[in-house]
């Protein structure tokens, strides 16, 4: 089976062999993906022009019932979608339904948000700036939808929920994407595609894919046109340095690897509720998904007092995860999606054993040579101060580090020596903890999670990410924003300073929705 892309309203084959994608359990050959030979460029204006003109031509509220229809169709499709996140991702039950109705649930907010803003085509902020003596002159600011295309390049680990995310955004901006998942996983992506398709409810040209290297594709992109990129912090700065992307001044945003952490408060004693919500939750970052989100724990700041219990805790729940194929109901932990990226994890680990030990391993049965098992491992990391390595390399696994700290101030310090973070969370009561870590993280991470017992076991988690909510982090992590309910659209509207006189203002205010952009 070789997947084809869908370009300028048509299905194409690409011209070459292409690459191979494997079930990660056994390490055979399920699908190939190519997209050489293929004009990206006529792609790329196809969607501008045609899919560019049929978005903005709909008011808020019709594109999100476009999108409301594309998460129906998959909807009716998601049971076949797990059984392809299980071939191709090596996805249990658990891990497809986060991607899967990860996707369509970020469609379905997006799709209700658009209905709120209702038969507008535009967004005006409000307030007026009276900018002459005379109170006959103001300025306003208009958000409007810009005249590009939005080239979406996806990570492996969400193969749904990382395209229609993106997708949901750009289509509500009145923005065509031209989307480009991870070839090692496209399997899911084309199969979602090719429903939507059939189906009929996408405008004409507000929706390609590519299934493929994606070579050329930066070139392809003009000053109105944008990037998404998900992925490793490399690939970001690669494009980020592009000759041809720095010359479009297209706009960039990058969703990079970061070495995400937990911190343990000194209140959260062994024995506490909270103290046991966070090895809940250390737990399911070693399990959910065989470790592989970008937003995941890496590093586990607990009190000195308390390493000893907290590790204790966390290994005797290790113990019973159950690591294996995921046709098994009883397996909590599949594999890495290939050969190549267990052999990257293992290469990782060996590099942080040089200053950490191993505290606790999950049982690894037998499994396929080719296969992508990594067993579920607890690293423990004794001097976090003079280590560097456990704060520079991310091992996108089910792999974590237990760092024990002597005073606050230190862990904080710590949790900056990754310069830059996708997600925080900390567990703790005490107020003075939370505002301090508040105060001294919230610059250095997109988004801080903070659980005590008032929320207990009611919150979405240390790696979900929320449509409502920003996703993407600075520094190492991208710099990089997305989503955040109404103001992800600003990444794909144009905010333009309106002068004129209130007649003036007063007519565009008629037409155009209010917004808080």
């Amino acid at each position: 089976m070789k997947l084809q892309n869908y370009l300028e309203n048509d299905w194409i084959e690409g011209k070459g062999e292409g690459r191979a994608l494997v079930n990660p359990v056994t390490g055979q050959e399920i699908a190939r993906a190519d997209a050489t030979g293929l004009d990206l460029a006529a792609a790329a204006e196809f969607a501008r022009v045609t899919g560019g003109a049929a978005l903005r031509g709909l008011s808020f509220a019709e594109r999100g019932a476009v999108l409301k229809a594309v998460a129906d169709v998959l909807a009716a499709n998601r049971d076949r979608y797990v059984e392809i996140a299980r071939l191709n991702s090596g996805n249990t039950a658990v891990d497809a339904s986060i991607d899967i109705d990860g996707g369509i649930g970020t469609l379905k907010y997006y799709a209700f948000l658009a209905k709120t803003l209702g038969e507008a085509t535009t967004l005006i902020e409000e307030g007026r700036d009276q900018l002459g003596r005379e109170p006959v002159f103001f300025a306003q600011h208009l958000w409007t939808s810009r005249p590009g295309v939005a080239v979406q390049i996806n990570a492996f680990n969400f193969p749904s929920w990382g395209m229609w995310e993106k997708v949901a955004v750009a289509m509500l901006a009145g923005v065509p994407s031209l989307a480009k998942p991870a070839t090692a996983t496209a399997l899911l992506s084309y199969e979602m595609m090719r429903d939507v398709v059939a189906a009929g409810v996408l405008p004409e040209g507000s929706l390609s894919l590519v299934c493929g290297s994606g070579e050329g594709l930066l070139a392809v992109v003009g000053p109105m046109d944008s990037i998404a990129f998900t992925g490793s912090a490399e690939t970001g700065r690669m494009i980020l340095n592009d000759p041809h992307v720095t010359a479009s001044g297209c706009r960039v945003t990058i969703e990079a690897d970061s070495v995400n952490a937990t911190i343990l408060g000194a209140d959260a004693a062994p024995g506490t509720p909270v103290f046991d919500l966070a090895v809940r939750e250390v737990v399911k970052a070693l399990s959910v998904k065989a470790g592989q989100l970008c937003t995941n724990i890496r590093r586990i700041f607990v009190p000195a007092e308390h390493a000893e219990g907290f590790g204790a805790a966390v290994a005797a729940k290790m113990a019973a995860l159950v690591v294996g194929d995921p046709a098994d109901e009883a397996t909590r932990v599949g594999p890495l999606i290939n050969a190549a990226q267990k052999a990257e994890a293992l290469s990782k680990i060996a590099k942080l054993r040089a200053e950490c030990s191993v505290l606790a391993e999950a049982p690894l049965g037998d499994v396929a040579p080719d296969a992508g098992f990594v067993a579920p491992m607890l690293l423990l990391c004794d001097d976090p101060m003079a280590a560097q390595a456990v704060h520079d390399i991310e091992v996108f696994g089910p792999v974590a580090t237990l760092l024990p700290y002597a005073d606050l101030d230190q862990a904080i310090g710590l949790a900056v020596k990754a310069e830059g973070s996708l997600a925080l969370s900390l567990f703790s009561n005490d107020p003075a903890v939370q505002d301090a870590v508040i105060m001294g993280l919230a610059p250095w991470h997109g988004r801080v999670l903070v659980v005590d017992e008032e929320v207990g076991k009611n919150h979405t988690g240390h790696s979900i990410v929320m449509p409502q909510c920003t996703h993407g982090g600075p520094g190492r992590a991208g710099g990089g924003e997305e989503l955040g309910g109404l103001r992800g659209l600003r990444f794909h509207m144009q905010r333009s300073a309106i002068q004129g006189g209130p007649t003036l203002l007063e007519r565009l205010q008629g037409a155009a929705r209010m917004g808080g952009l």
